[in-house]
């Protein structure tokens, strides 16, 4: 351990109690916090189970994995129970118990929620935690725990993303083996954030987890035993085109629409009257730009089952296409069905008032954008330009002091702060924003150039050429608009 020295005056009581505490921190051994994860893996490996399924002549199918989250109920992913007329639940201790039934499914979200009879005192369930996770936020997934190698990995939170008419997905590093599709992926605290499946598609593996808050989502209804779920689904044209869906989602998950899109089209194939397949083909052919294409199949999701987020995107589609009536009106339905999400609704609106040449329908929307959420910095940037270009002063400097609150290093609201003062003839203000604006970007030409004119306008010609010299070894053009005004 590397020496501490400390130097203290006599009586600085404060600077020895600060000593003491570097000193005792530096005793704590480095290890400790390696130590928490063989912890946390002991303490949760006993929740975890492996699943085996057998078909009709009692041959093993498949192995896969799952989690109690109830005495007699064991969550995994839908596929692994898949052509199965009976499945067996293996803990980690060696107890075998027998799948009763299926209890709720969960197609798109590739879930089954299985109904098991246990001795009290034999199960630990695992605790869901439902809110979002961070990412670069630590995980494990724990996987089959009897003789599997690899059964427990770790790794982080590499995305969270929210996907129109699913929900979250989350992306994780954390590898996951065929035989730990259903595994359980927990925090640093043990609780269960998401339920993991391996996707393996077109020769690539995409690691992701499904949101646990979708497993408070299962609705139990009638025990389905799995012989029965079998039959169902074999005649079930649906089914296919969810597996479809998944192969799907698995890329759109990386924001990989243009993988994504042919999956979700062969949904659509099995199953016309399939809305979320028609949702998310929409959404990918909005982001491959493929306009006309994304609002007919957009369309055909909101004919089946109106959502927010595909009105938005045939709203969106329609704005690139300089549709603007359509567009508006795509926007305002989206916001009628979900007027409490609505802020990106609002701000695009916004962007559409702006090109079809509504200032005031403008402004109100970019104002309604931020109602409904106050940290929306993008809506601040576009209601305060809009309010310098009607000529509303006062108005565009409230708007930009509080984007400048918001984003306390942003040179621009600090530059367009200083352009409406100088509008307004407040020059002393016009200069200390302007300068303001320097000392967060010290290359920021408009501003010196803004600097320049205001020192013009007072009769300072004196300090707006040193702004002009300053501007010559800085940007070029902006000398050049200044010298300009200099030398008329």
């Amino acid at each position: 351990m590397k020496a501490i020295k400390c130097s203290l005056q006599t009586g600085n009581r404060s600077a020895f109690i600060l000593c003491a505490i570097v000193f005792l921190l530096s005793l704590i051994p480095k290890a400790h916090a390696q130590d928490l994860l063989p912890e946390l893996v002991r303490r949760i490996k006993p929740s975890a189970v492996a699943i085996e399924t057998f078909d009709t002549r009692g041959e093993k199918l498949s192995r896969g994995s799952g989690f109690f989250i109830d005495s007699d109920r064991v969550v995994t992913n839908r596929h692994v129970i898949d052509n199965a007329f009976r499945a067996e639940v293996h803990s980690y201790n060696g107890n075998v118990y027998p799948v009763k039934g299926v209890i709720a499914v969960d197609a798109e979200g590739d879930l089954a929620l299985l109904r098991i009879d246990a001795p009290a005192g034999q199960v630990r369930p695992l605790l869901l935690d439902r809110t979002s996770p961070q990412e670069g936020e630590s995980v494990v997934v724990i996987g089959n725990p009897f003789g599997l190698e690899g059964s427990v990995t770790n790794g982080i939170v590499s995305a969270v993303r929210d996907i129109p008419t699913f929900g979250r997905i989350i992306q994780i590093t954390a590898p996951i083996s065929p035989g730990s599709s259903g595994s359980p992926v927990v925090n640093m605290q043990g609780q269960v954030i998401g339920v993991a499946t391996l996707q393996i598609t077109g020769g690539q593996s995409v690691n992701f987890a499904i949101p646990s808050e979708r497993i408070s989502q299962l609705q139990g209804g009638t025990l389905l035993l799995l012989s029965d779920l079998v039959a169902t689904t074999g005649r079930n044209k649906h089914a296919k085109a969810v597996q479809s869906f998944r192969d799907g989602l698995s890329f759109l998950s990386k924001d990989d629409c243009e993988k994504a899109l042919p999956y979700f089209e062969k949904a659509v194939e099995s199953d016309s009257n399939y809305a979320e397949a028609w949702a998310q083909s929409g959404f990918c052919k909005e982001k491959l730009g493929r306009h006309a294409e994304a609002i007919e199949a957009s369309k055909r999701a909101v004919s089946l089952r109106p959502s927010a987020e595909s009105y938005f995107n045939i709203g969106l589609a329609n704005y690139y296409l300089k549709q603007y009536r359509e567009a508006a009106e795509n926007y305002r339905q989206a916001i009628r069905i979900d007027p409490y999400n609505a802020a990106d609704a609002y701000y695009a609106l916004g962007l559409v008032y702006r090109d079809w040449g509504r200032a005031d329908d403008e402004i109100q929307a970019y104002k309604q954008a931020i109602r409904l959420r106050s940290d929306y910095t993008s809506a601040y940037e576009r209601l305060g330009s809009r309010y310098l270009k009607s000529r509303k002063y006062t108005e565009a400097i409230e708007v930009f002091k509080q984007l400048s609150a918001l984003k306390p290093g942003d040179a621009n609201a600090w530059n367009s702060i200083g352009e409406a003062y100088l509008e307004l003839g407040r020059f002393a203000e016009a200069i200390e924003a302007f300068r303001q604006a320097i000392r967060l970007k010290p290359d920021f030409g408009r501003a010196y150039y803004n600097l320049g004119k205001c020192f013009l306008a007072m009769g300072n010609r004196d300090a707006a050429l040193e702004q002009y010299n300053i501007l010559q070894n800085l940007d070029q053009d902006w000398a050049e608009r200044l010298n300009n005004l200099i030398n008329p």
